[in-house]
């Protein structure tokens, strides 16, 4: 049986009908979302055990702690956390219902181009998020934590706040992940034909520059960070590149033979 993606659906819903699809697969999302949370919300010391490890690691053995100055802090903290997981868990559920609602009115050519996109997302989110994780946090942290000791006969101490720790992280893995999105949203743009490689090529300097000023914004102001997020970008931007070379090479290839077919035979 050979697997075949449907043209656009020849009938065309009112109006109303396409509201109430939207509302029922926005419910489902809703949906999911709460299941998951209240499932997270069961596993939230663990979640947070998890998330805490990077600045434990950076701590001396047995040393470090974390704090909550108010007494409803370590609740959000909970809270905040198992919505963050429960976004990553039913991200799958959210995507696969703007994907049944986008696709029929969608030809059967701009599905073959736009479904790629959609799983390409997850996977470079999650590697964005991973580096940020695995490589970047311990990194930024032993960095943080090399300004303790004794400034002016004072014993100067990291004592990191759960909720702020919690915000530090989250911005972190927000922040790689987002940004690893970056070929996918430049290779969508060049499938739309709103710009071509070579176009990108030319303001390659300019780019460089904006994902610099990127970087500086969405991590903490520290070197370290910035420059592990702004490599990343630059190598995922030259990727995406050369990705667009095959493609529009592929494309103009398909053109010219589609143009030889269509084009009458000289009579002798």
């Amino acid at each position: 049986m050979v697997f075949k993606i449907r043209d656009i659906d020849d009938s065309q819903a009112p109006l109303l009908d396409h509201l109430i699809e939207l509302r029922t697969r926005l419910l489902r999302c809703v949906i999911a979302l709460a299941i998951a949370f209240a499932v997270c919300f069961h596993f939230a010391d663990e979640i947070f055990g998890f998330l805490v490890r990077p600045l434990t690691a950076a701590f001396p053995p047995g040393q470090g702690k974390l704090i909550y100055t108010k007494l409803y802090e370590a609740f959000f903290v909970e809270l905040k956390v198992s919505l963050f997981a429960a976004f990553f868990v039913c991200f799958p559920i959210i995507a696969n219902q703007l994907w049944a609602f986008v696709a029929p009115g969608l030809y059967a050519k701009e599905k073959r181009a736009f479904l790629p996109f959609l799983l390409a997302t997850p996977i470079l989110f999650t590697a964005g998020a991973a580096l940020a994780y695995y490589v970047v946090m311990p990194t930024a942290f032993r960095f943080f934590l090399n300004f303790e000791g004794e400034k002016g006969g004072l014993q100067m101490e990291a004592l990191p706040g759960t909720g702020d720790y919690l915000s530090l992280v989250m911005q972190f893995i927000l922040a790689f992940g987002i940004s690893f999105l970056l070929p996918v949203l430049l290779l969508l743009l060049n499938r739309a034909g709103i710009v071509s490689r070579a176009q990108l090529v030319s303001a390659r300097r300019y780019v460089i520059v904006a994902m610099t000023v990127l970087a500086a914004v969405v991590t903490p102001p520290d070197v370290i960070s910035q420059l592990m997020l702004l490599i990343p970008l630059i190598l995922l931007f030259e990727s995406a590149l050369l990705v667009m070379r095959f493609t529009e090479a592929a494309d103009a290839r398909a053109a010219a033979a589609e143009e030889a077919n269509t084009t009458p035979a000289e009579s002798p």
